[in-house]
């Protein structure tokens, strides 16, 4: 016998603290039918205990005080052992490749208590410089001519850029037309050996086929080289190819193709145009629907191309994921929308936009296989229809996300943890063994999960037929007693029939209540409850059923709960009176990995926005929010200028779906719109408009190249400055020179004024007296034979 589990305590002592107890709501007679009731409920097996119409059934403790021994008392719980648990490794390549871990622990083994739960985890890593088989599916209708010329010297390019990220590197290469028939296909005899016969543009052709290998995966480059120079294009009728058909066998034949099962498996698929679908093929008569299985002839052409129809998307994700191949569409930019819808039908497979002639399918390769190993997304397998499974992905950042099972934006060699919660809602039949496999999307690795269901009760194994404790009228098992047809009672002491007013005080469940809640009739100190077309009526007073319960539109417990005596029991992952509240949180993850882009909260399945002005089914939408302006630049970044954040991580296309108008000048009058502007790193100011349609659709018009005002000219700065010195040199020296002048002409005015007042007085005062001096000067005449001396007055 197990201990209760804390956990267990915990569930019961809450139930108790609410005065509810499911265990003796019902009429269980049994063990086994306690145990279905609630996994909280145990029963009681002691021969003594019971006397007094006391229930076998009741919670753990309960029972433990009322005075049922420990040993009595049947009360398996939900458990996980782990059977098979490698590390994981680190690295792909090497004598270690066929032994590499990618997803640990590989075996465990759940022991399940219908209705309650246990949970195990485990870990998914990406290895680094893992194998890659890269098949190249090429669509070689007429109108990927040039796209087939541009490939020719594709296997030498793609493996030096593939050798980067993959020391173990292989290639292959198959191609496809479309079903050599009417209406897909030109069939007069004239075009059965040349179906360009009378085209003009391209007068020669090879005969229409559905679907050729060409070459098995080799890591010899040069035969890709070689195979792709000889291939000449086809013609068929109508636009849609047969390109399905192609990746169905591409998938399936894993001998003819070559597919290692220690090694990525990349399928490129190169086309120009729509496919044709499942039912497409009884436009040509072809009834008989994909049976899924390979039909390569000797000629490794596909056999059964006018045989059987196109296979259906449900089928094409099947065969991929069973033989863990990458599907990546590598088309034309008009089917982009189209493709992409195909993505979320066949899990595992991405789309690129692929250049008219093909001349970016290398870049377009390398960012589909970064993004696929960016991220790390879990499927379930053979999946029991009665197991609940709840995940939680860790990935990251460290935070729990409640109701995903996958991780994105991550780098080789991370490392993430998944927590997965399971719960039994119901018993299988006897001898069933169910198990099933949880594995990354593509992963040849896989977790291996059996389940053994705890349904049956230890006690039943030693009851006893015909016993003296049943008055010999029945089989004593368990504490009580399993009456032979046409006896009741607690030891089968009463026959069918038998009333009388001594037993009718037994089936009132109080004083003044009716008897058997008159929903039944009282036979034997037992109420026997009458039978309802609307369900079940149980209980020891006939006071229970099973179709009184809360309904949302019009179905009882919404359909995710069972009915117990008035209250719906939910099955895991619901919530509420009526169970019609999911707990699953991923329906309210955004694009970008936010519970509701961070502006609101996951409600029931659906997001509640709590900031003003946002909307959408994850609130992603919010021309008001304060981050909005950011959040769109960088989407303007990455699809206008091919730079930013998203642009390093590859997840552009992914993250912004937005369209995106370019324009020479934005127009500012809608007042739906707001207008964001920012300073890109060449210093220039990037303008765009954020606005959401009617529709639901957010739009984005920018400018078609940021506004950059004109740097100065430095040798016009310069004479500027010259200028403007010497400007200023002139003008101070003509303010110096003005300066003097008008200090000269003052003084020569105070000058000439003194003089003409000199020249007066000299003229008319009579005391003035011109003075007269008088030099003697001696004059020596010897030089003429003279002496002469005179003086001068």
């Amino acid at each position: 016998m197990t201990l209760l589990s804390q956990h267990c305590k915990s569930l019961i002592s809450n139930n108790l603290s609410s005065g509810l107890n499911m265990c003796m709501s019902g009429s269980t007679t049994s063990c086994e039918e306690c145990l279905l009731i609630h996994p909280n409920c145990a029963w009681c097996s002691q021969q003594d205990f019971g006397r007094g119409w006391m229930s076998r059934c009741d919670f753990f403790t309960n029972l433990l005080k009322r005075g049922c021994e420990n040993r009595f008392i049947e009360f398996p719980s939900s458990r996980t052992s782990i059977l098979e648990s490698r590390p994981l490794s680190s690295k792909g390549s090497g004598w270690t490749q066929y032994d590499v871990v990618q997803i640990m622990p590989q075996k465990i083994s759940l022991s399940l208590r219908p209705g309650g739960q246990t949970w195990f985890g485990l870990q998914v890593r990406q290895v680094e410089d893992y194998p890659v088989d890269l098949y190249y599916l090429m669509d070689l209708s007429l109108s990927m001519k040039d796209d087939l010329d541009t490939i020719r010297n594709l296997g030498t390019k793609l493996a030096l850029e593939m050798g980067k990220l993959t020391s173990n590197f292989r290639l292959g290469f198959g191609s496809f037309v479309d079903k050599n028939m009417s209406p897909f296909s030109y069939t007069a005899d004239k075009y059965q050996e040349n179906p360009c016969n009378g085209y003009k543009l391209f007068p020669n052709c090879v005969p229409t086929f559905g679907f050729r290998h060409i070459l098995s995966l080799t890591d010899k480059v040069d035969r890709f080289n070689e195979e792709v120079q000889k291939q000449m294009v086809s013609r068929n009728r109508d636009a849609p190819e047969g390109g399905f058909d192609a990746i169905l066998q591409a998938a399936v034949c894993k001998e003819e193709i070559g597919w290692r099962k220690e090694a990525y498996h990349l399928l490129v698929f190169a086309t120009d145009d729509v496919p044709h679908l499942a039912l497409d093929g009884r436009l040509g008569g072809l009834v008989q629907p994909h049976d899924g299985r390979c039909h390569l002839n000797d000629k490794n052409e596909y056999s059964a191309s006018t045989q059987m129809d196109y296979p259906s998307l449900a089928l094409l994700g099947e065969k991929l994921a069973e033989n863990n191949i990458f599907l990546i569409f590598a088309v034309t930019k008009r089917l982009y929308v189209i493709y992409k819808d195909f993505t979320a039908l066949i899990p595992g497979t991405t789309v690129e936009i692929l250049d008219q002639d093909s001349k970016n399918v290398i870049q377009l390769i390398i960012t589909a296989y970064n993004n696929i190993r960016s991220k790390v997304e879990l499927s379930v397998w053979d999946h029991p229809e009665d197991l609940s499974l709840s995940f939680t992905a860790t990935c990251q950042d460290g935070q729990p996300l409640p109701g995903l099972r996958k991780c994105a934006d991550l780098k080789i060699g991370d490392t993430v943890s998944f927590n997965v919660s399971v719960e039994a809602r119901s018993c299988p039949p006897r001898g069933t063994d169910q198990s099933f496999t949880i594995k990354p999307v593509g992963f040849k690795d896989r977790l291996e999960v059996s389940v053994d269901y705890q349904c049956d009760c230890g006690c039943s194994q030693t009851a006893k037929s015909n016993s003296s404790i049943c008055s010999s009228m029945g089989t004593y098992t368990c504490g009580t007693c399993q009456c032979e047809p046409g006896y009741l009672g607690a030891r089968c002491e009463c026959q069918e029939g038998d009333s009388g007013s001594m037993y009718l005080s037994a089936c009132r469940e109080a004083e003044g209540k009716q008897i058997c809640s008159g929903r039944g009739e009282c036979s034997c100190n037992q109420c026997l409850c009458y039978e309802s077309e609307f369900g079940k009526i149980y209980g020891s007073f006939c006071e229970c059923d099973d179709f009184s319960c809360a309904r949302h539109k019009g179905i009882l417990c919404s359909g995710h709960g069972e009915c117990h005596c008035g209250e719906c029991k939910c099955h895991a992952g619901y919530v509420g009176d009526n169970c019609n509240c999911s707990t699953e949180t991923s329906t309210c993850v955004s694009d970008d990995g936010r519970m509701c882009s961070g502006r609101g909260s996951c409600v029931c399945g659906r997001c509640q926005c709590s900031e003003p002005g946002a909307f959408g089914d994850t609130c992603e939408k919010c021309p008001t929010c304060p981050d909005a302006c950011g959040t769109k630049r960088e989407c303007i970044e990455c699809r206008l200028f091919n730079s930013g954040r998203l642009a390093d991580n590859q997840t552009c296309q992914r993250l912004c779906k937005d369209e995106i108008i370019t324009v020479e000048m934005l127009k500012t009058e809608d007042p739906n719109a707001v207008l964001c502007l920012y300073k890109t790193d060449d210093d220039c100011v990037m303008k765009f408009m954020y606005s959401e349609h009617a529709s639901g659709l957010s739009v984005l018009t920018a400018l078609k190249e940021p506004e950059c005002s004109r740097g100065p000219d430095a040798l016009m700065v310069l004479l500027a400055v010259v200028g403007s010195i010497l400007l200023v040199g002139v003008v101070l020296l003509a303010v110096w020179k003005l300066v003097i002048t008008i200090h000269d002409h003052r003084e020569f005015a105070r000058f000439q004024s003194a003089r003409s007042r000199a020249r007066y007085e000299m003229a008319s005062n009579p005391l003035y007296k011109q003075p007269v001096s008088t030099h003697f000067v001696e004059t020596d005449f010897n030089m003429f034979g003279k002496s002469y001396n005179g003086g001068v007055h």
